[in-house]
């Protein structure tokens, strides 16, 4: 198991997979496959939609590495946004530290195994 959580969230699996699947479309398009193109296209734009849309609704995380008990599990201070995230900006939210969500980022207040 790796020491951090980097990017291992459903977001950004998510997004990941549309993405493939539109290169892959994009791929077989160059070989002659016209609506490849245009197919490939809107998936690459869907794949960000859908990851923005998850980030926001808690199921990715913020820049950097989470506390290990917070691994695999939904972002309870993504509703306010997190700092410093160009996504949260886009939606409005300015990622304002309270104490609940500094308790979330950090683990504070949590057992953390060895």
């Amino acid at each position: 198991m790796s020491q951090y959580d980097e990017g291992h969230t459903v977001a950004g699996w998510t997004g990941a997979a549309i993405a493939v699947a539109g290169s892959a479309c994009l791929a077989v398009a160059v070989v002659g496959w016209t609506p490849g193109r245009y197919v490939g296209l809107v998936l690459l734009v869907v794949s960000a939609v859908v990851t923005w849309i998850l980030h926001l609704a808690g199921w990715g995380k913020a820049a950097g590495p989470r506390p290990r008990d917070q691994w695999g599990v939904r972002d309870t201070a993504a509703r306010a946004g997190h700092p410093g995230c160009f996504a949260c900006r886009l939606a409005g939210r300015r990622g304002e530290r309270t104490e609940a969500s500094k308790k979330a980022r950090t683990g504070a207040g949590t057992v953390q195994a060895g």
